[in-house]
């Protein structure tokens, strides 16, 4: 299984959530999405997000104005 990539940079809330949703529904269970952000509601709305649909928040890292997110598709 493949890990993918989202580039959400230079978006503002709620498209990061938006866009993460719709690819995390084409993923099977248990992939994981790295989705690369620069709005910082995205540190709150992407684990709020994971809470409601069953997806694995896994964490962030943040590298200059960029912060990564981890999610691993649900079942």
């Amino acid at each position: 299984m493949q890990d993918e990539t989202l580039d959400c940079q230079n978006l503002l809330c709620p498209l990061p959530v938006l866009r993460a949703r719709k690819r995390l529904l084409a993923l099977p269970a248990g992939a994981v999405l790295t989705v690369e952000t620069t709005d910082p509601m995205a540190l709150i709305d992407l684990p709020h997000f994971c809470s409601q649909s069953g997806d694995a928040y896994l964490g962030a890292e943040t590298s200059g104005p960029v912060t990564t997110h981890r999610i691993r598709r649900g079942a």
